[in-house]
């Protein structure tokens, strides 16, 4: 019998009537087989007891230097049939990339001797001399001297203009006090006098602009040198960083069920972001497949999940499983699981709900619905069912995109759809302007222990993880949201949500966020566990109709 891969891990438990999934793992939105249950259990068992090791996760008492890991396990078949599994971790750990438990990277670029170290010194020395020169005296010294000079010459040359205009004026007041007072040939005289004296203002204007900027020339020269140095080894910084980025991207290599090799540079170059991103081919799904195909393993299910204090601006929880980054992984996995058996992607068969959406309200202008929860506001790119379709579907003569707001897929409640482009016009502007009052129920995992309150945490958009979102201070969009304790249960809090703002996933990551409530909504399936269905609903809505101008509230209990 051949020798086991030394990464391979035996199951400390026994798994006898435990069967294995016909289907390996949709890595980007899955729910654990229980194989990879007892592997995650078992890791996590080892980084609980292990001295293999030393690193601040900070899940028992963080600090300002915990730092979170993501965690990766594979179970995998022998050719001889024998169940086991192989353990990742994204990144680097404890500063390496070889630890004895894990699988190693599918590239190394830590190796002294290395492309990448040897790569690094020389980027490094680039920086280096660029500080050196910045923090110049000399350099420093002629900055603050051309900033004076521009200064003192902006001054000199504001006031004189002044001047000039000043005596303009006298001149012109002057000239015409004398057409009263004056003979012709006074006039004349006068004239040609003040014309004079204009002219010499203006060769002064001219004159003293010339001689500063000759000044300002003089540093700007001494200057150059300084300028040109900067400039070169900027540009060559530019370049060694492009030529090292270009080498580790053309020295990662993946495999996949047939054997067949492809760079990232070839992974990515057919997708909307043609090069890779930063850390791609370093999250833990990679490294474990890699090394399952290179030691003819077979990939069985794969888990990944969240160890230790969670990042500023994500939402992980410890412990949390969590599907693969989309940014990263999805063009890597794409083409690493080719050959594989993979589950469909759930996200593509959404389950049918019923054809028919509850009306609360019509006229002629307008409707109010009671959207099911698994629906879509608007068609997607895999699942065209939705309000919209229905919508069209029940009224073919109404105009304008009907859907005027919208909510996620997972969340229930009240809708306004208008019949015309004119409704619609009217009713977006009353969003826009934030003159449309709306309130959410929702139940979330946890006792909140105030009883009302306000979230600030500005979001954006996950770039590398799609439809995901960030708190973000810095580039992120302005989100609030006011909210009050409805009741508390077994516990988890019954809430309600009165959102200030209308961002994307907005009350989901002010509930699940460590600075908003800390306490993910139940059910939701992007920054909390999945449940049968995400427990957010739009109970109310208040708006002013937009032709008899009657201010209308509607509202709807949730079926949670």
């Amino acid at each position: 019998m051949a020798s086991l891969p030394s990464k391979f891990h035996h199951f400390s438990s026994s798994i006898e009537g435990i069967e294995l999934p016909l289907e390996f793992t949709f890595p980007f939105y899955y729910v654990p087989h229980p194989l990879s249950v007892l592997a995650s259990n078992q890791l996590q068992e080892y980084l609980h007891n292990q001295n293999d090791f030393t690193h601040d996760f900070g899940h028992t008492d963080p600090t300002e230097k915990s730092i979170g890991k993501m965690f990766g396990v594979l179970v995998v078949q022998t050719e001889e049939g024998e169940i086991g599994f192989l353990a990742a971790y994204s990144g680097k750990l404890a500063e390496s990339n070889h630890l004895e438990y894990f699988v190693p990277p599918v590239f190394d670029i830590l190796p002294a001797e290395g492309f990448y170290k040897k790569g690094e010194h020389f980027v490094n020395e680039c920086n280096r001399k660029l500080a050196e020169l910045e923090s110049s005296s000399v350099w420093n010294e002629l900055n603050h001297e051309l900033n004076e000079l521009f200064d003192q010459r902006n001054e000199e040359i504001t006031n004189l203009k002044a001047s000039i205009k000043s005596n303009k004026s006298n001149r012109d007041l002057l000239r015409n006090e004398a057409k009263e007072n004056l003979s012709l040939l006074e006039l004349k005289d006068l004239n040609q006098q003040l014309n004079y004296e204009s002219q010499t203002e203006q060769i002064q204007l001219k004159r003293t602009t010339k001689s500063w900027n000759e000044k300002i020339a003089e540093v700007e020269q001494k200057m150059k040198a300084f300028k040109e140095e900067i400039e070169y080894l900027r540009n060559e910084r530019k370049v060694l960083s492009s030529q090292l980025q270009k080498k580790i991207f053309s020295s990662y290599n993946f495999l996949n069920s047939f054997g067949k090799n492809k760079s990232l540079y070839s992974i990515f170059e057919n997708t909307v972001w043609k090069t890779p991103p930063a850390g791609a081919g370093e999250c833990a799904a990679p490294k474990l497949l890699q090394y399952a195909y290179l030691h003819g393993l077979k990939p069985i299910a794969l888990a990944e999940f969240w160890w230790g204090n969670p990042p500023a601006s994500e939402i992980r929880k410890h412990g949390h499983f969590y599907p693969s980054c989309r940014g990263k992984c999805e063009p890597i996995l794409g083409h690493m699981l080719k050959g594989l058996q993979v589950e469909e992607n759930p996200m593509e068969h959404v389950p049918k709900t019923s054809d028919e959406i509850p009306i609360l309200y019509e006229d002629d202008h307008l409707l109010i619905i009671n959207k099911p929860h698994e629906l879509l506001s608007v068609p997607g790119k895999q699942v065209k069912d939705s309000v919209y379709k229905r919508m069209r579907k029940y009224m073919p003569e109404a105009t304008g995109p009907l859907v005027v707001h919208r909510l996620d897929m997972s969340t229930s409640g009240i809708m306004i759809i208008s019949k015309s482009l004119e409704i619609y016009k009217k009713l977006q502007f009353q969003f826009i302007s934030r003159r449309i009052k709306k309130s959410y129920i929702a139940l979330l995992d946890g006792e909140i222990k105030d009883t009302s309150g306000v979230i600030d945490l500005p979001l954006r958009v996950d770039l590398e993880d799609r439809p995901r979102q960030l708190v973000c201070f810095e580039h992120g969009k302005p989100a609030v949201t006011e909210y009050e304790v409805i009741s508390i249960m077994d516990g988890k809090t019954r809430m309600r949500f009165y959102p200030i703002t209308g961002r994307t996933h907005q009350l989901r990551v002010h509930s699940s966020h460590p600075d908003g409530l800390n306490s993910p909504i139940v059910g939701d399936d992007l920054y909390g566990e999945r449940n049968e269905r995400l427990h957010l609903h739009a109970e109310q809505i208040t708006f002013k109709h937009p032709i008899t101008k009657e201010v209308l509230t509607f509202q709807i209990d949730p079926e949670f």
